[in-house]
């Protein structure tokens, strides 16, 4: 657990693992340590249990989806490390549940343990790059338990040797079973490290978006099928993997292009997902007869922020403050950041109230918030409070294109500054111009 990056190495009490909360990082580790357990208690059931070593058949068996695993996640990459990059506090799913699946119909538990190890190893040097070791590790602990879990379930149900691949409605309905517990296990150890972590984190948010769980569901699947192939047909497993990855391309191609508009230090929306999401939305309106808000908000002095304990620290408490406010904005609201402490909020259907209701939950909750940093000096500092002053503007009551109401709602944050900061004004309609008539003589 000492890589922080593909070749840099540090020393332990400058891992990051260690400026988790106390609960999350005693979580962390007994997951971690759990997972250790299970692997050793895997190597010793294969060396002296029941069965003695592993079979030349699933040697075989574990090459070829560990070189299937290879090639997946290489050719991959690009999608895996834009979504890697922009994953924040919510489940970051992928396809490795796959091969780990397949291999557990497959393989003894000790082999699965290996196949998941050769999966992360392979992606944490050509995937995610500089990432935070301990993440990584802890991922892969929660693919062991959730084997461990699923192997039990195999077992309990009559599936004693390999390869347990279904062949009737009864073993059908045991992989089924272990599968649904595979997945169950994963998720719920990956949320309870989110919410422990994360102290402002909501369950709704840490849960994300549970239609993206359907991807681990898909993979699951495709690992029934490919054990069920390299049990009876290996040959036609190459065939296989052209559909995977189309697979790969097309479940998770929503999620890519979700992180191609996402901030990475944030995880908020970027200035040109923005800038194509307002006037589509503004049409949107006009159609249904609707409104827009619109929401600019500015953190007040956060140079300060950057300049007391440096950019990195700015960084953390940026990211908190954009949590922050997506905790506190409606469902189907967007946030994104358009500036460097300049963030955005469209809510499409608003009124006024509602915008003024929503800018006053977010003032609150910024002005007492807490957010533990890395300071230059590799101490740890503790901000408390970060306020931010607000313009707030709506459509069509004071605007009627894009331009005119990211005006208005600029002007309403001038207003907002100029009168003491930390505080929210809201645009006004402008008054209809007023043209005098001037009479003319008549003539002869």
């Amino acid at each position: 657990m000492i890589l922080i990056g593909r070749s840099n190495w540090v020393l332990p009490r400058r891992w990051k693992l260690w400026s988790l909360p106390r609960p999350a990082l005693s979580y962390v580790l007994g997951v971690d340590a759990v997972a250790v357990i299970i692997t050793a208690l895997a190597l010793a059931s294969t060396v002296s249990g029941a069965r003695t070593g592993v079979r030349p058949t699933e040697w075989v068996a574990f090459a070829v989806l560990a070189a299937a695993s290879v090639l997946h996640l290489e050719s991959a990459r690009g999608i895996e490390r834009r979504r890697e990059m922009a994953a924040n506090t919510s489940p970051y799913t992928n396809l490795k549940s796959l091969w780990v699946f397949a291999g557990l119909l497959l393989l003894p538990l000790s082999l699965v343990v290996a196949l998941i190890v050769v999966s992360y190893g392979y992606s944490w040097i050509r995937v995610y790059g500089r990432t935070i070791a301990h993440r990584k590790v802890f991922s892969a602990s929660t693919f062991i338990l959730a084997s461990a879990a699923a192997a039990g379930v195999l077992r309990g149900g009559g599936l004693l040797t390999e390869p347990r691949v279904p062949t009737g409605p009864w073993t059908l309905l045991v992989v089924l079973g272990a599968a649904a517990t595979w997945w169950l296990v994963n998720f719920a150890l990956v949320i309870g490290a989110i919410l422990l972590s994360s102290p402002d984190a909501t369950a709704r948010g840490a849960l994300g978006d549970l239609a993206d769980q359907l991807v681990v569901v898909a993979g699951l699947g495709l690992g029934v099928a490919v054990a069920a192939l390299q049990a009876s047909y290996p040959w036609v497993v190459p065939i296989l993997m052209v559909t995977v990855l189309t697979l790969h391309r097309d479940l998770l191609l929503p999620q890519y292009q979700r992180a191609a508009g996402t901030d990475v230090k944030t995880g908020l929306a970027t200035p040109a997902y923005w800038a194509s999401a307002v006037p589509a939305e503004l049409a949107r309106a006009e159609t249904l007869r609707s409104s827009v808000g619109l929401l600019m908000l500015d953190l007040d002095k956060f140079k300060e922020i950057n300049d007391t304990y440096g950019h990195p620290a700015g960084d953390q408490a940026l990211r908190a403050v954009g949590e922050s406010v997506r905790a506190e904005v409606r469902q189907g609201d967007l946030v994104a950041r358009v500036g460097g402490d300049e963030l955005a909020v469209l809510l499409p259907g608003a009124s006024e109230a509602e915008v003024l209701e929503v800018a006053e939950r977010i003032r609150d909750r910024l002005s007492t918030l807490s957010v533990s940093v890395d300071t230059a000096t590799e101490s740890t500092a503790v901000i408390t409070g970060v306020p931010a002053s607000f313009g707030a503007a709506v459509y069509p009551d004071v605007a009627d294109t894009m331009d005119q109401l990211v005006l208005a709602a600029d002007n309403a944050l001038l207003s907002a500054k100029r009168d003491g900061r930390n505080r929210i004004v809201a645009a006004r309609p402008n008054p209809p111009a007023v043209t005098e008539h001037t009479e003319q003589p008549v003539g002869d």
